[in-house]
């Protein structure tokens, strides 16, 4: 029978059973993690991409304790929006962190509404609107 511990010193063996069932149950979103003291493990698509991983945000969450929502400067999701949340042992202490892309932070609502009349302008032009519906409004 087959143990895994997740701890200080885990490695990406140790982790990759609970990475892969988490990839799974979030519709197989790209997945990372890595324990205090170990590289971890990147998740893609299914399979492990990347079995001594550690990312920017990993580390610090890993450092600083704290849940993080972030768009990495370098690496493999520069730019994409991740959260990254630590693994605590009894005493509150971190022991590992896992990451997620963040889908939610893909889309940013108040930017799009922002710019809502400069696309409605760039579709549209200056007659009539092809997407207004049949009172001039908004085709639902």
């Amino acid at each position: 029978m087959e143990t895994y511990e997740i701890s200080a010193a885990a490695d990406a063996r140790a982790l990759q059973p609970i990475l892969m069932a988490l990839h799974e149950l979030l519709n197989r979103l790209p997945v990372t993690a890595r324990s205090r003291d170990r590289p971890g493990l990147r998740i893609e698509n299914g399979q492990v991409v990347d079995a001594a991983y550690s990312g920017p945000v990993l580390e610090e969450v890993l450092a600083a304790n704290e849940l993080r929502r972030a768009r990495p400067t370098s690496g493999p999701y520069r730019g994409i929006p991740v959260v990254v949340g630590p693994v605590r042992d009894s005493a509150g202490a971190p022991i590992a962190a896992i990451g997620v892309v963040d889908i939610t932070g893909i889309f940013d609502l108040a930017s799009l509404m922002e710019h809502q009349s400069a696309i409605t302008s760039e579709v549209c032009g200056t007659g009539p609107c092809p997407v207004d519906g049949p009172r001039g409004g908004p085709v639902r």
